[in-house]
């Protein structure tokens, strides 16, 4: 695996004139598509939020994970919409920049924390491509990892899950665990 970046709020260029945020995008509920352009307005890729495929995904991972914690005898997550925002923005900027990364990591969570006071925090990243269930595939990475495994099996209650395929067909995944105050 390879890994990317992503700042407190990735921009897209949409045109010459228009920008717009992703988190705009994911707090006015406007979800689809965001083009990625070269500052000389070159396409690079388009990035696909929360559409129906990359939300099932979503729901696939966080069930997934469940399941193991219960067969751990942990308790379940809770999906926080906060949290999921920051996952789902820096799995679109993976996507974008076809580069996997916990880079702005401590921004991600600085600005949960703003909504949700934590005493605990970590992260999964991963990619694929070409799978027929690409969610399976990067909770299954994620469990015979050490360090990903560790996170799951963490003190953790809250979970925010995000998303995100790009034109090449690459899907990234971000997992980030709370642990609420």
């Amino acid at each position: 695996m390879k890994v990317s970046n992503s700042s407190n709020a990735a921009r897209f260029n949409l045109g010459k004139t228009m920008k717009l945020g992703v988190v705009g995008l994911a707090t006015t509920g406007v979800l689809g598509s965001a083009l990625l352009l070269t500052p000389d307005n070159t396409p690079i890729a388009q990035a696909q939020t929360a559409g129906a495929a990359t939300t099932t995904m979503e729901t696939a991972v966080f069930n997934q994970i469940n399941a193991y914690r219960a067969t751990q005898k942990l308790p379940a997550l809770k999906l926080n919409s906060t949290i999921t925002t920051q996952a789902r923005n820096h799995s679109v900027t993976q996507a974008s920049t076809k580069r996997m990364s916990h880079d702005g990591f401590q921004t991600r969570i600085n600005t949960i924390g703003q909504t949700v006071p934590w005493s605990g925090a970590a992260e999964n990243v991963a990619y694929n491509y070409g799978y027929s269930d690409p969610a399976t595939v990067a909770v299954n990475g994620w469990i015979k990892s050490p360090g990903h495994l560790a996170n799951i099996k963490g003190n953790f209650n809250l979970t925010g899950i995000g998303v995100a395929k790009n034109s090449q067909g690459q899907v990234y995944f971000t997992q980030i665990f709370i642990r609420s105050r």
